[in-house]
């Protein structure tokens, strides 16, 4: 009898795919950097009983199709945007996702685009690159104080929480808005619940944790923007979509707020010619959110369990509901 077919759409270790070789076969997409090609995809899925997903995979209806034998996707990343759970939900396929695993690594890199565009740190190191330090002077690259400001955290989840731990290190006041109240939250950090309209206002960081959905797409728009302080500063770690991009440049621009760190955009890759890239107070990162060795390589064991799990038989660890 034939082995069932998993699918892997970019190069993992051989350790970690080792583990789904004894008991399948396992096809892979061998370019690491390169997402796989749509029509590769919809080939590969058509014999597929899984599939191992990265984000830059999409799987709407035209691609769920041709999978007559697929049983899971097992999505490495928290977030499931690319995928139409609800058609897979139809057709009997089970999404998994990676939380948890990520949490603290992404809340650490959260934390660090925020230091990094108050104090303006890369625009400093490219100073030192670009052979323009002179002399000192005393105002030379000041940027903002982290210590005793306002962060505002829009969607206070586990990694929401986890970056708002790091704030008490800095002092900081914690305001959040979420769809739910977090009293655990409220006793164990000192952070206080705000209508979205009150954090934006009160905020001197107002950093985005927010899944993509219907109701959060282009939240953060210029009427947002038009909200906040004069001097503050928008973080986004969570999704390019909950942005209006437009606005956000014009923000900046205009002078409206004061910058912002992004580790994630609405169309991605971009490159230096993206608007919001060629702003000194625009810290651009490629979507590093959870990127360590360590934390890559859990997410990707994860998801190789969640597809031993569902083709056992077995209930995955981290299914994803409609």
């Amino acid at each position: 009898m034939a082995k069932p077919i998993v699918y892997v759409t970019r190069k993992l270790p051989t350790e970690i795919i080792s583990e789904l070789t004894e008991k399948y076969q396992v096809k892979m997409w061998e370019e690491e950097e390169v997402p796989v090609p749509g029509d590769v995809l919809m080939k590969e899925i058509t014999q597929a009983s899984a599939v191992l997903s990265m984000l830059t995979d999409t799987f709407d209806e035209e691609v769920l199709n041709m999978a007559s034998q697929l049983k899971v996707i097992a999505n490495l990343a928290v977030g499931y945007d690319n995928i139409d759970v609800k058609a897979c939900e139809s057709r009997g396929i089970t999404v998994t996702n990676t939380p948890d695993v990520l949490t603290e690594t992404t809340a650490d890199l959260t934390f660090g685009l925020l230091l990094a565009t108050a104090r303006r740190i890369p625009e400093s190191v490219d100073i030192i690159r670009n052979d323009q330090w002179k002399t000192w002077s005393p105002y030379m690259m000041a940027g903002s104080d982290v210590h005793q400001k306002t962060i505002g955290i829009v969607g206070m989840g586990a990694i929401g929480e986890a970056v708002a731990k790091r704030a008490t290190g800095f002092d900081m006041d914690i305001l959040y808005h979420n769809r739910n109240r977090k009293p655990k939250a409220e006793e164990k950090l000192g952070a206080s619940y705000a209508s979205l309209e009150e954090l934006l206002a009160k905020s001197d960081f107002v950093v985005s944790m927010l899944p993509l959905t219907k109701e959060t797409k282009g939240m953060f728009d210029a009427q947002a923007f038009d909200r906040m302080k004069q001097s503050a500063f928008f973080i986004n770690a969570s999704r390019g979509g909950v942005v209006n991009e437009a606005d956000l440049y014009q923000a900046i621009k205009d002078e409206k707020i004061r910058g912002a760190g992004l580790d994630v955009f609405a169309n991605e890759p971009i490159g230096s010619n993206h608007p919001l890239a060629q702003l000194d107070r625009v810290v651009a990162l490629p979507h590093i959110g959870s990127s360590t060795v360590d934390t890559r390589n859990r997410m990707a064991m994860l998801c190789v369990e969640n597809i031993k799990r569902v083709l056992d038989g077995m209930e995955p660890l981290t299914p994803v509901k409609n």
